[in-house]
């Protein structure tokens, strides 16, 4: 049987899989097999994003973070974790270079085949492939031009289109095909093909939401459940790193019996979303749960009642809470889904889920450790390099950094590096934004949020980043309305706090002090470990005369913040200068937070 080389693995024909020199089976999810295959059939040719996810994911909506994935995947699997093989083409897409070289011929039906075939002749895969398995279109291969040190050098072009060929046919028996856009119908029996039999694992992250369930006989109510199902798959599939199926596959099961492990195998995804709506008098109330098809666990369920008044705008409001705890629900649950020999994705998950926790040294600490194991795995992960510069940044603005200088250098360099090759990258242009807060840079971060926010205008932390920005540029009135709307998007959000302190921080300056202790109080409730929410507490009740209070926020100020940052007003406001540089309220902060200060016991010098 033959057997053929692709990087450092070889392909067994017979078996359809990967196999390693010893012989051991390689681990491919089917999706990666699937466009290792696409890219085996069009060698020396670019593909680009799109075309690698028509063919490869055919009717089924997820993002280009799906490709960037299996390619990494299939890297991993060839032995080319550099991509010198599998190449990477600026602005383009993804290049096969041609590696697949003949090991044995001992088959006598595979060595006919070679010695018969003609360039000219049609493809073999659709007259040989199963009739049930809709084949990978081809693409207009370009002449195969083998480099001069290659082992195909010698042989003629009609073999290694033959090999090529019979490298499809061989192994598809065994692949696990796209979906098409019709699922099987629910009470189908068992398939008789191997391939059904074998265990499959479904992509991390990966989702269908199914219809929502209208409780009313109201046909506006129907719209509105409809609505829902559709917005909420587009907001899903914004989930880094998500796998999500398309609403017209998903809306194939309406008013079905629902097997919730059965629509798990049929659509391979390891999540399913779940939901209803039910009109309440003048309010409507909508459900939605989160179920693990593999367990028929709940990982998350939450109840939204809501006024009908505005249907758009209901509707709107409640895709986007469900999409932001549906993010962290599905983060939290990967993070502690036990895996033996974690890879790359497993650290990015464990550091995301890390960073959900309230931010202290030490979270942010471990966090940093999962990312930087991650890009160990995959020097080349955008995904890594991004997490790795958001929590290095995170810390130099949560003001938990001992080496500001060095974290905010090695952040920058990754984010340059992930713009170069994705421009558009909406989270990486968000952490350069951050990176150029924390270097007082204030118009040009604000011009980075808002370049997302025009692309999202439901980007959360956006908005908040951009709030800041606001407040030391002089625009204070603009600041506790976009922290307002912050909160309605994301009610869940683990940093909360951080809201409620630049609420009560703005109402400080503007010496509304009960308003300011007020949410100054619930910012310190959300998370007590942040040295500036204490100072800001300290500075509003100094100000307010609890002088009590005041030196105690002072004191955990002290032992949370850097060494001597709370010394004396002097230390305060060189800290101040180098952190939020020359900004337009300045007078009010020396007519406001240091007074309070003072009060609780900070000395001038």
């Amino acid at each position: 049987m033959e057997t053929l080389r692709v990087g450092d693995v070889l392909l067994d024909l017979g078996a359809g899989c990967l196999r390693g020199d010893d012989g051991a089976e390689i681990a491919l999810r089917p999706k990666a097999f699937d466009l290792l295959a696409v890219l085996v059939r069009n060698p020396r040719r670019t593909l680009s994003r799109d075309e690698l996810l028509d063919t490869v994911w055919p009717g089924v909506t997820v993002t280009e973070e799906s490709v960037t994935q299996c390619v990494r995947e299939v890297r991993r699997a060839i032995g080319d974790p550099d991509g010198h093989l599998l190449r990477t083409v600026a602005r383009r897409g993804y290049r096969l270079d041609l590696g697949v070289v003949p090991v044995a011929l001992a088959d006598d039906r595979v060595t006919a085949a070679l010695t018969s075939a003609e360039p000219s002749m049609p493809s073999p895969v659709t007259a040989l492939d199963r009739p049930d398995k809709p084949s990978i279109p081809p693409k207009a291969e370009l002449p195969l031009s083998p480099r001069p040190d290659s082992p195909w050098a010698f042989r003629p072009l009609a073999l290694v289109l033959a090999v090529l060929a019979l490298l499809i046919v061989s192994a598809g028996a065994w692949w696990v095909w796209p979906q098409p856009k019709t699922p099987p119908a629910i009470d189908a029996a068992p398939s008789s093909d191997k391939s059904a039999a074998l265990p499959i694992a479904a992509p991390r992250l990966s989702v269908v939401v199914l219809p929502f369930t209208n409780l009313s006989d109201d046909p506006q109510k129907q719209y509105l459940a409809d609505g829902i199902t559709e917005d909420l798959t587009t907001d899903v599939s914004r989930i880094a790193d998500s796998f999500v199926i398309s609403h017209t596959t998903a809306f194939t099961y309406k008013n079905k019996p629902i097997n919730m492990k059965q629509i798990g195998r049929e659509l391979g995804v390891r999540y399913l979303l779940e939901g209803s709506i039910q009109p309440l008098g003048t309010l409507v109330r909508v459900n939605a749960q989160l179920i693990d098809v593999q367990t028929d666990a709940h990982i998350w369920a939450q109840r939204f009642d809501r006024d009908m008044v505005d249907l758009f705008a209901l509707q709107n409001e409640i895709t986007i809470q469900i999409a932001g705890a549906l993010n962290l629900a599905l983060v939290r649950a990967e993070a502690a889904r036990p895996t033996a020999n974690p890879d790359a994705l497993d650290f990015i998950l464990r550091g995301r889920a890390v960073r959900l926790k309230p931010v202290s040294r030490d979270n942010i600490a471990e966090a940093i450790g999962f990312f930087e194991r991650s890009l160990a795995l995959d020097p080349g992960s955008a995904e890594a390099q991004i997490e790795l510069a958001s929590a290095l940044t995170g810390r130099v603005l949560d003001e938990v950094s001992d080496a500001a200088d060095a974290d905010l250098a090695r952040a920058d360099q990754l984010i340059e590096k992930v713009l170069t090759i994705h421009p558009d990258a909406l989270r990486a242009h968000t952490v350069k934004g951050d990176i150029l807060r924390a270097r007082r840079r204030w118009a040009e971060a604000t011009r980075e949020f808002e370049r997302v926010i025009a692309v999202n205008d439901s980007a959360a932390y956006a908005l908040h980043a951009l709030s800041q920005c606001k407040l030391f540029t002089g625009a204070i009135d603009d600041v506790i309305p976009l922290e307002q709307k912050v909160m309605r998007l994301d009610p869940l959000d683990p940093q909360i706090g951080n809201k409620y302190s630049r609420i009560g921080f703005v109402y400080l300056l503007q010496s509304r002090i009960d308003d300011a202790i007020l949410w100054l109080e619930k910012a310190q409730s959300a998370n007590p470990q942040l040295p500036f929410i204490r100072s800001n507490l300290a500075a509003a009740y100094g100000l307010k005369g609890d002088i009590d209070r005041a030196s105690a926020e002072l004191a955990e100020a002290r032992k949370l913040g850097r060494p001597g940052g709370f010394r004396s007003i002097a230390a305060v406001k060189a800290g101040m200068e180098k952190t939020i540089g020359d900004t337009p309220v300045i007078g009010l902060f020396e007519s406001t937070y240091l007074v309070g200060l003072r009060k609780a016991g900070v000395p001038d010098d």
